[in-house]
């Protein structure tokens, strides 16, 4: 039964960070106060997000907890939120890690503190409406409202070359946004409308003038600014640089969500939009895919610093998502939202973890560590639980989505299948061996042996990743559940089209 609070409940989770970051904006200037405010804003909204996965409709395929109501009348804009099984957890997911993100950042921020929070709660808000936007032009609004956040993150509070990294970053993304909003705008030249579920209805009927030669150009448009956010490979050279620059919470959020931002926008729009483009152009995509995944894990093995090593793990855990996505099978698509959860949950952790080290040791270099499991041994202990999620061990969150990518790949190509399947084998090579070389041998630099273990901040901010992991591992049907019905209706035109083909 549909209640008032389900059609208001996307508003309020996204626009209470940024009513958070508004009050933040007139408090007068106290950083503790301020650090308070922030965890306090971002619990609330994490906890008004819980509401959806309670009440999802899970044997509903289509959009729930919908608003529409006209924001602009010409051009026709319409302030169009809903989520399906997918969206609604990346929404979760993103309400999640900012309470995090805020725990983790409580002693390393120190300058600029209530700034650094408000930006913070802003860029919840942008990430927030991107996976809830059912109005193309709303959904590009949010898409680049994400870039100013994210870059002042990076430029104010990073590291080393940071003012380079985010202006990298920005440019990178938002020249690739480009080509999205010149698709769009064509679409609503042609349809008078930039109602997702408008447009999807115009394309299918079959009767959308000029459609059929623009297209390959549409769906390029689109796949680009959403291969530059992934990153796919070539696309990828932004990314460690705005990894290793960023602060923790930074980086957190760029792996855990923000990467999120382009597989998802290659699920909903390029699937969801352009079926026969999908699959006419999926075998090179799903060969980019595979390079991604490969050369992520070899580059990843060979780097000195810990933070840019997780980096590259991150190109080759999302060049699993784009392969599920375009396998156009069930458990493809459905490992695919998988791993994207699971990525944003370890990675995010690992990240974390990579900035605890950071702030006692001022350094990200692995040569600079070594035998930390006798100095702190509560810290080694959540590493190895962590890192055991991103190789995907049986039991944690990071096998079950690689597990179903992989079987989507073989029954679209068995070939796909098997290189895919030797990207966890490099995953876990690369991995272990930064384990051993951090925690394990002796202590060569005699700082090492003083490192405090975890405070309660550092704890607080960990123990939820960790909770998660294995849980997603133990009961993935939790969120399978919700996931199905959504891929489901995703799938249905490639069902259509192979029932053309055989036809023939």
């Amino acid at each position: 039964m549909t209640t008032a609070l389900d059609s208001t409940i996307l508003s309020l989770i996204a626009f209470i960070p940024l009513a958070g970051a508004l009050l933040l904006l007139i408090m007068p200037r106290r950083d503790r106060e301020a650090r308070w405010l922030a965890l306090g804003v971002s619990i609330v909204a994490f906890l008004a997000s819980l509401h959806l996965p309670v009440h999802l409709v899970r044997s509903q395929a289509g959009f729930q907890f919908e608003i529409n109501r006209q924001w602009i009348s010409n051009p026709n804009i319409h302030y169009h939120m809903g989520v399906d099984g997918i969206s609604m957890w990346l929404v979760v997911l993103t309400t999640f890690l900012t309470p995090l993100c805020v725990l983790i950042s409580w002693k390393s921020i120190n300058d600029r503190v209530k700034e650094f929070f408000i930006i913070l709660l802003v860029l919840e808000t942008a990430l927030i409406g991107v996976f809830t936007a059912l109005d193309l032009f709303l959904f590009y609004f949010f898409w680049e409202a994400t870039l100013i956040p994210m870059a002042l993150l990076i430029g104010m509070y990073g590291h080393g070359r940071k003012v380079y990294a985010a202006v990298k970053f920005f440019l990178y993304t938002m020249i690739a946004s480009m080509f999205m909003l010149a698709a769009i705008l064509w679409l609503y030249a042609k349809t008078g409308t930039f109602d997702f579920g408008s447009v999807q209805a115009a394309i299918r009927s079959g009767q959308l003038e000029g459609f059929a030669a623009a297209a390959p150009w549409l769906f390029l448009g689109f796949f680009i600014a959403f291969a530059v956010k992934v990153p796919l490979f070539p696309f990828h050279t932004w990314l460690p640089d705005a990894h290793v620059e960023a602060p923790t919470a930074g980086s957190v959020l760029l792996a855990g969500v923000l990467l999120k931002m382009g597989t998802y926008g290659m699920l909903r729009f390029n699937l969801g939009l352009f079926p026969e483009q999908s699959r006419g152009n999926a075998p090179w995509i799903m060969v980019l895919a595979l390079i991604g995944i490969i050369y992520g894990a070899l580059v990843a093995m060979v780097q000195p610093n810990l933070k840019k090593l997780i980096a590259y793990s991150s190109i080759s855990h999302l060049g699993f998502v784009v392969l599920g996505i375009f396998s156009f099978t069930q458990a493809g698509l459905d490992g695919a939202t998988f791993v994207m959860l699971a990525h944003g949950v370890s990675t995010g952790a690992l990240f974390m973890l990579a900035g605890i080290l950071y702030e006692r040791r001022h350094t990200y270099e692995i040569a600079e560590f070594g035998g930390l499991a006798a100095p702190m041994p509560v810290y080694a202990t959540f590493f190895l639980f962590i890192m055991l999620a991103s190789v995907g061990l049986p039991l944690l969150n990071g096998f079950i989505g690689e597990f179903l990518v992989l079987s989507g790949a073989f029954r679209a190509r068995a070939l796909y299948g098997v290189l895919g399947a030797t990207g966890v084998i490099w995953s876990a090579c690369y991995l272990l061996w930064m384990y051993q070389r951090v925690f394990f041998g002796k202590v060569t630099h005699e700082v090492n042996l003083t490192l405090a273990d975890l405070d309660g901040s550092e704890r607080a901010a960990l123990w939820p990743t960790a909770i998660v992991a294995l849980v997603m591992g133990v009961a993935p049907l939790v969120w399978l559940n919700a996931i199905d019905p959504a891929v489901r209706s995703a799938l249905s035109p490639f069902t259509q089209l192979a029932s053309k083909v055989v036809g023939r």
